[in-house]
């Protein structure tokens, strides 16, 4: 079987987004692919976070991706600061990367922009998540939309290195959803749903109560002329719902809207939509919460698994790269 990889930081409770534009497509590759699923706590580390905060939203995000469907007995779910080689390979790949790839990325653009003093660790950690790709050999890395960017240059780095030191990584492929990769907010579709951006009402949390979804997509923006199409240039708002409506039902977005004359109609369809999707996922999410012991044992068991796959290729790759092995 093909090797996939993905990961999520540990910052909160799951979004539509979230799941939508990644979780979902991880627990179909679990029944095809020998997959690795990791909780990037490193990558939190970028941002002001009290410790305990961390610890706490780590194990959170474990009930979240068990909860979403993750299975253990088909996948391994693991904590990345659990296994030691992500930072390891990180400087071996650090010392291959140019400042101005870096400098190119739009998440540290976007996420510096106006900061006085900038962490080194948000200007790098494109090359952590290299690493944390690169250690497990994927063939296909499901992402988000928004990430395409950094996996582009974690294949230039794997190829970089190859061609210096002789064929040491897989060079890894996206794997991103054609329908449902990108959900915006409901209040603002000009950006994406977001944990980080406040907007109560435009942001649907997979724990959320169904009464709160389906008034947030009642209350959802679209337009006022009326005319219910498929135009994500013009009628952004309208078409976010349609694609929401479409990856929860697994059906077109056009399709859906050439059935609806009225909005009203269109969003409590679309709630009820959503409603169902998520319904699984709050019940299994109360079980596992019910079970923290056992969700560790889980972590503790996918570290180990990690482990072996992810020492061997740090030492080819330290190997490669000449250093004096023990």
């Amino acid at each position: 079987m093909a090797r996939v990889l993905s990961g999520v930081q540990p910052s909160g409770e799951m979004h539509l987004g979230n799941y939508l534009g990644a979780v979902r497509q991880w627990v179909s590759h679990q029944q095809e692919h020998d997959a690795y699923f990791c909780i990037v706590d490193l990558h939190a580390l970028t941002i002001e976070i009290e410790p305990q905060h961390l610890r706490e939203r780590t194990l959170d995000a474990a009930v979240n991706l068990l909860a979403a469907g993750l299975d253990p007995a088909l996948c391994t779910v693991f904590v990345q600061s659990q296994v030691p080689e992500h930072p390891r390979l990180t400087w071996l790949l650090e010392c291959t990367t140019a400042m101005g790839e870096l400098r190119r990325m739009t998440q540290f653009k976007d996420k510096g922009r106006g900061q006085e003093d900038v962490r080194v660790g948000l200007f790098t950690y494109p090359v952590l998540m290299a690493a944390d790709i690169l250690l497990y050999d994927a063939e296909r890395v499901p992402v988000g939309d928004d990430q395409r960017q950094h996996l582009e240059l974690a294949r230039d780095l794997a190829q970089r290195f190859n061609q210096r030191f002789g064929t040491t990584f897989v060079v890894p492929d996206a794997a991103i959803p054609q329908v449902g990769a990108r959900v915006m907010d409901l209040q603002h579709p000009e950006r994406k749903m977001s944990k980080s951006v406040s907007s109560p009402l435009g942001t649907i949390g997979v724990l959320d109560d169904p009464a709160d979804i389906e008034r947030k997509i009642r209350k959802a923006v679209t337009d006022t002329d009326g005319d219910v199409r498929y135009d994500p240039s013009t009628k952004p708002g309208l078409s976010n719902l349609l694609d929401i409506f479409a990856a929860a039902s697994g059906r077109r977005p056009q399709e859906i809207a050439s059935e609806y004359q009225r909005y009203g109609d269109l969003k409590r369809d679309a709630a009820d939509a959503v409603i169902e999707l998520l319904r699984p996922v709050r019940e299994r999410h109360g079980e596992y919460s019910a079970d923290l012991s056992g969700v560790r044992a889980v972590l503790e068991t996918g570290a180990r698994k990690a482990h072996e796959v992810a020492s061997a290729t740090y030492l080819r790759a330290a190997e490669a790269v000449g250093l004096l092995m023990r």
